[in-house]
C-alpha cells in the first residue's frame, strides 16, 4: 500500500502577498475581505466596488457567502494601486484589465497605454522637481543662505520689513 507524501505549501500572509506580489500566485481562495482591506488600505466598500465594475474578477465565496480572495486577486490589487498612484483614471484601469483578460493579443495595446501613463508620470515628476527647486530657493532665501554676486547674503523682503519696523 502506497503512502502519500506530505505536501509542503508555502502560504504567505495576505499582507506579504499584497506588499510583495512576486511569483506565480496561489489561486486558493483564502483571504477574507477584512484581511485584504487591512493589507491594501482599501475599504471593504472599495473592494466590492472594484469587483462590481470589473477591476477584479468575481471573487470566490465561502459556504456562508463571505468573499474569499486568492493571491492572484492581491497581485491585481497591488498593480491597480500602483496605477492609481500614477494618476491613471479608473476608466483607463478598466481598459487595461479588459485587455489583460483578452490575453497576449492585447500586449501592444497594454504597452501603449502604460507608455502613455509613464510619460504623464515623467512630466509630473519634472513639474514636482521644478516646484521643489523653487521651495528650496525660498527656504534658503528666508534662512539667509542666498548670496548676491559679491558673496553678501541676500536679505529677503520679510527680513527688510522687520528691520524697518524696528527702526
Amino acid at each position: 500500500m502506497a503512502t502519500l507524501a506530505p505536501v509542503e505549501v508555502d502560504l504567505r500572509s495576505c499582507s506579504e502577498v499584497f506588499h510583495r506580489p512576486v511569483g506565480d500566485p496561489d489561486r486558493t481562495p483564502r483571504h477574507t475581505i477584512s484581511e485584504v482591506s487591512a493589507a491594501s488600505g482599501l475599504t471593504t466598500h472599495t473592494l466590492r466596488w472594484y469587483e462590481r465594475i470589473g477591476l477584479l474578477d468575481p471573487v470566490d465565496r465561502a459556504v456562508g457567502g463571505q468573499r474569499r480572495y486568492c493571491d492572484a486577486d492581491l497581485h491585481r490589487l497591488a498593480f491597480l494601486g500602483r496605477l492609481r498612484l500614477t494618476g491613471m483614471s479608473v476608466a483607463d484601469m478598466l481598459r487595461y484589465v479588459d485587455m489583460a483578460r483578452e490575453g497576449e493579443r492585447t500586449y501592444e495595446g497594454r504597452r501603449q497605454l502604460l507608455e502613455t501613463q509613464r510619460e504623464e508620470v515623467r512630466q509630473r515628476i519634472a513639474d514636482l522637481q521644478a516646484t521643489l527647486a523653487v521651495l528650496d530657493y525660498k527656504i534658503d532665501l528666508y534662512a539667509g543662505r542666498i548670496a548676491d554676486a559679491n558673496g553678501a547674503p541676500v536679505q529677503c523682503q520679510y527680513h527688510r520689513a522687520e528691520e524697518e519696523q524696528r527702526a
